[in-house]
């Protein structure tokens, strides 16, 4: 017998789509987050948002900057919601330590790439990055028109 709930809702909450488009991805890591029992409630009703954040180190600790997690009307009146407070990020000193030092020395960018339910809990996926030029991005753009093209040509034969 399945004792396990199955809900026909997508475990994605949101995805920076814009992340993949500005940067050269080299590794992807996951991290929980330390969250407001209001911030849960908003990413369930999946009111949440990665546009512009980005993920930084401070002291031996990551954290989250510019999320923005929409407060629901329903919010208890005694708590005043930040929608975009500073978000703690729980990660191994190991997973740390990496980061810490390809940011540092590489010159690195932690980027937020999906927010996503893992269990009951919520997950930030990130990844180790470096910015694209220009002609990076036109090259991209280029890259995807010839692939969406070829399904094209391959679907009407």
């Amino acid at each position: 017998m399945n004792t396990h709930k199955t809900t026909s809702k997508s475990k994605t909450i949101a995805v920076n789509k814009k992340a993949l488009h500005d940067y050269h991805i080299e590794q992807r890591f996951e991290a929980g987050l330390v969250l407001h029992g209001w911030e849960v409630k908003s990413l369930r009703a999946g009111r949440g948002q990665l546009k512009d954040s980005y993920v930084v180190i401070k002291g031996h600790e990551a954290f989250l900057l510019n999320a923005h997690f929409a407060p629901l009307l329903s919010a208890s009146t005694h708590v005043t919601p930040n929608p975009v407070r500073t978000r703690k990020l729980l990660l191994h000193q190991k997973e740390l330590n990496k980061l810490i030092g390809a940011v540092q020395r590489l010159g690195y960018t932690l980027i937020p790439l999906s927010l996503y339910w893992k269990q009951q809990y919520v997950k930030l996926e990130f990844a180790l990055a470096k910015g694209k030029k220009l002609h990076d991005k036109r090259e991209s753009t280029k890259q995807r028109d010839w692939e969406r093209e070829k399904q094209r040509i391959i679907k009407n034969k």
